[in-house]
């Protein structure tokens, strides 16, 4: 039988004296390092709605569902692997970040792990197509500045969150059938170009 080296031994004693190197999780709480990837978390007032992080999610673990004219965005936690993508590729940098939570085991229902929440979506006023978020239309125009007001579409819509340009309600109109007035409206590029060709 071998004898036990001296670095073994030495470390074998400075554990009988300063305690096991291990922590005391389950008794004690951990406290993650400060770069620690843990679960994802949407930040609502940051948010607005884009869908870049579910279109970098490797993991598909983040669903993104348009219904009854909103944008459902759901992250799931029991799916995620914590690679940080979502939180790297987010329009604002603080829409959804990764906290320090870590422990996500339960014993409840699956449903349970998951985080959603909802945006407002815009659509043209000439063929109802989504445009976008309204969340994320108007950080794009606060973000522009006063160059927002070189697109249309988008000076209107800021114009009209500040309460000094009103809705107006324009009569129905034949389809395909454009005007000079419609590009006075909130339009997708499709009817835009469209009413740019025409008027």
């Amino acid at each position: 039988m071998k004898k036990p080296k001296l670095r073994e031994l030495k470390e074998a004693i400075a554990a009988l004296i300063k305690g096991p190197y291990t922590s005391k999780f389950p008794f004690q709480p951990h406290k993650p390092f400060e770069r620690f990837r843990g679960r994802p978390e949407f930040h609502e007032e940051d948010c607005t709605g884009c869908g870049a992080c579910f279109q970098v999610c490797p993991a598909k673990a983040i669903e993104m569902v348009e219904q009854d004219g909103k944008r459902v965005l759901t992250v799931h936690w029991d799916m995620c692997i914590f690679c940080g993508q979502c939180q790297a590729n987010c329009l604002t940098a603080k829409g959804i970040m990764l906290s320090n939570e870590f422990d996500l085991a339960t014993t409840g229902k699956r449903e349970d792990l998951k985080q959603t929440i909802e945006k407002e979506l815009i659509r043209c006023e000439c063929c109802g197509e989504v445009i976008a978020p309204r969340d994320q239309i108007l950080w794009v125009a606060k973000k522009l500045g006063p160059l927002c007001f070189s697109n249309p579409s988008l000076m209107l819509f800021y114009l009209r969150n500040l309460g000094l340009s009103p809705k107006e309600d324009f009569p129905p109109r034949k389809e395909n059938e454009f005007k000079r007035a419609d590009r006075i409206k909130i339009l997708c590029p499709r009817c835009r170009r469209q009413v740019i060709l025409e008027s």
